[in-house]
């Protein structure tokens, strides 16, 4: 076989994430997951760093360590950087963030350009974007080439979305009008009614609706949305797609996870006062990388782990100190926000750290639940260790996936489901007391009926990747769809 004919037999896809570390550690694992399938396919990685990268020490040094790997036939490329101010009006946030992704679809128009052109190359099967970077698909047109998307919340939230804008433009109705009430909605991912409360924050103002709208009809004109879910998780979910012509195909290729992504990093002080605690006893607080709380919050949780006499350890980050980074960091003495004389007293069974190797203390015996954000990434790594989580939403989709896995699946316990926090605003409104959080962190360490629907669904969710398993299934049949694309 000559080079000519070894490259046509390749499938070359062009994987585009958003610009944010759990989106790309989610990209880089489902391609990892790809090229070991089959050989057949080759993947690029082409990489949009944040605005202003310098203030993304995570996402910065994150993008430094993939340029020094190299990954049989995954290569990197990191897209060219245009001069954008930030907005100055806040409400265009959303504009912003869009025209930004926008930006770089000439950028990589050239570098497809130069893969098509260059000898002895495979053809380009597809573009793999992000679920924010679907601004690409118009590029991907241009050279003739499917899109699919890479979803990287649940199925639910994506049966939401499509609720939404079929709900706008479909039956013409005010969503507002709908969200002010204060009601209950029946969407075809939910078998339970979801309150109007807990849709995200971004539906409650027109330029957010409008972003929502503009993705959703976007994600309706890929061949195929590949979703970071499994069928046994979200049954009813996948299922209600299939009613839907109106709905690409559907993949369910997860748990998507990035299980050694800081097991090299961490900080082996927490390991070895995990080591020290008896199996399953431990509470662990955290609130992802965008997570942080002022001083009253801060304290309100301080009083509550306190009353509830549990052991724990509590990841406390310090909000952005400007308007810059919009990035948590860590204090350099965390006394001086926790009421006076906590650390001492609380000193033998807690521990308050910075940064938080999530993974590595997840996977660890002594934790025994789970005080989260709900982002997904971390409700699917909480299944796949089976630590039972208590949820306390903050922004983005998080209060649907609250919902979902509190009152739809019962694989969760409440601390607020309706707690909102704009990313921007951090002194915030409303502050979840210190009852409320003993209660939850009371019901999240003795439901044993919970406990244990947890721990069989960490059974189910590595049986789905697993060879025979659901996820492998749809992986393969995704696969299939990129060899014909060749064909």
């Amino acid at each position: 076989m000559n080079q000519n004919e070894m490259a046509n037999t390749i499938a070359e896809l062009v994987f585009i994430p958003a610009p944010g570390v759990g989106h790309i550690m989610s990209t880089v694992e489902v391609a990892k997951l790809l090229v070991n399938r089959d050989q057949r396919l080759s993947i690029t990685v082409l990489i949009i760093k944040p605005f202003k990268s310098g203030s993304h020490s995570a996402m910065t040094t994150f993008i430094e360590t993939l340029a020094t790997k190299t990954t049989n036939r995954i290569s990197f490329i990191e897209l060219p950087q245009d001069e954008i101010g930030p907005p100055h009006d806040p409400n265009s946030r959303m504009k912003f963030f869009t025209d930004y992704i926008s930006s770089h679809c000439k950028h990589v128009r050239n570098v497809v350009a130069d893969m098509i052109n260059q000898p002895g190359s495979g053809r380009v099967a597809g573009f793999v974007v992000d679920m924010f970077c679907t601004s690409m698909i118009d590029v991907a047109n241009e050279f003739n080439v499917p899109t699919y998307v890479f979803f990287t919340s649940g199925a639910a939230y994506l049966a939401v979305k499509f609720y939404i804008q079929t709900f706008c433009d479909d039956l013409k109705k005010d969503f507002f009008e709908l969200n002010r009430s204060d009601t209950e909605i029946s969407v075809p991912s939910f078998v339970k009614p979801m309150p109007t409360k807990v849709l995200p924050p971004v539906f409650q103002f027109k330029e957010g609706l409008d972003f929502v709208l503009s993705s959703a009809r976007d994600l309706k004109k890929v061949k195929a949305i590949m979703v970071n879910t499994y069928f046994e998780l979200e049954t009813y979910a996948i299922e209600s797609f299939s009613s839907d012509i109106s709905v690409p195909p559907v993949y369910p290729v997860g748990p998507i996870l990035s299980l050694k992504g800081d097991s090299e990093s961490h900080d082996d002080d927490i390991i070895k006062w995990l080591d020290t605690q008896p199996p399953s006893s431990v509470v662990f607080l955290c609130f992802g990388s965008m997570g942080s709380f002022n001083e009253t919050q801060v304290k309100e949780i301080a009083h509550g782990l306190e009353q509830s006499g549990r052991r724990f350890l509590w990841s406390l980050r310090r909000p952005p100190s400007d308007e810059t980074s919009k990035v948590p960091g860590d204090y350099e003495d965390p006394g001086v926000v926790l009421p006076e004389g906590f650390l001492e007293r609380t000193d033998e069974i807690g521990k308050v750290i910075g940064w938080a190797p999530q993974v590595a203390v997840l996977a660890h015996s002594a934790v025994g639940g789970f005080v989260t954000h709900c982002g997904w990434n971390s409700l699917l790594e909480s299944l796949w260790f089976g630590v039972p989580t208590a949820a306390w939403p903050m922004y983005a989709e998080q209060q649907v996936n609250a919902f979902q896995m509190v009152l739809e699946l019962g694989l969760a316990v409440e601390i607020k489901l309706d707690y909102k926090k704009d990313l921007f605003d951090i002194d915030g409104n409303v502050v979840v007391t210190a009852d409320e959080i003993e209660s939850g962190i009371r019901r999240l360490m003795t439901d044993s009926e919970m406990r244990t629907k947890v721990k069989a669904m960490s059974d189910k969710s590595r049986l789905a990747v697993a060879e025979g398993g659901s996820s492998y299934a749809s992986v393969g049949c995704l696969i299939q769809d990129f060899i014909r694309n060749i064909s």
